[in-house]
């Protein structure tokens, strides 16, 4: 259902440090460090103040939109021709152009390198376990797939108290890492020639 603008800059995690701000921006400075997020907050709309939902009616995830919101154009050119934004983040470059809101700010001491996974693949995996699918203390909760979203939902669904975390992958090798999850089935659909639910 995607309608991809190209050429663009892809990139959606990261970690940085603010260069600038524009004339308005007061939740930022200069020298600040901020993870960006593809699904901002304006704060004011009804999704921003509900707890029970992040998508913004202003900074929601948008693959379609290539262009800054205030004034639809592009913040990045090549020999004078508009190379489009990516979900508002377009981290696969040195510098990039953000929506104030699609910005958290963090604690200047956290490595970049590190904490760069927490505006997606961290946060996605254990926001969706612990304000979604909220699981009850002594549920058994199934992931599918155990990349860096799925170890991140198996986290979730550790600290919320589940007594039965059922991996399901088909690559056997993720076992291992995900028992340091919390993990205590693993099942590969591939091992078996019929359904296994």
């Amino acid at each position: 259902g995607q309608t991809p603008v190209f050429p663009r800059i892809l990139g959606h995690e990261a970690g940085g440090i603010v260069e600038s701000v524009g004339e308005d921006v007061t939740e930022l400075a200069p020298g600040d460090h901020v993870l960006p997020v593809f699904t901002g907050e304006c704060k004011e709309c009804d999704h921003c103040k509900s707890e029970e939902s992040n998508m913004c009616d202003l900074l929601r995830i948008n693959v379609d939109r290539g262009v800054m919101i205030g004034d639809g154009k592009s913040r990045f050119t090549i020999k004078g021709k508009p190379i489009f934004h990516f979900v508002g983040t377009s981290t696969f470059s040195e510098y990039t152009v953000i929506h104030v809101g699609c910005l958290a700010k963090i604690n200047p001491e956290a490595p970049l390198d590190k904490v760069c996974i927490l505006s997606c693949g961290f946060s996605t995996g254990f926001g969706a376990t612990v304000n979604v699918a909220k699981p009850k203390k002594g549920q058994t909760v199934a992931i599918f797939g155990l990349g860096a979203v799925g170890l991140a939902a198996m986290e979730g669904a550790r600290l919320s108290g589940a007594s039965r975390i059922i991996g399901v992958d088909l690559n056997p090798a993720k076992f291992e890492q995900a028992k340091k999850f919390g993990c205590t089935d693993f099942v590969n659909p591939k091992d078996h020639s019929k359904p296994v639910h």
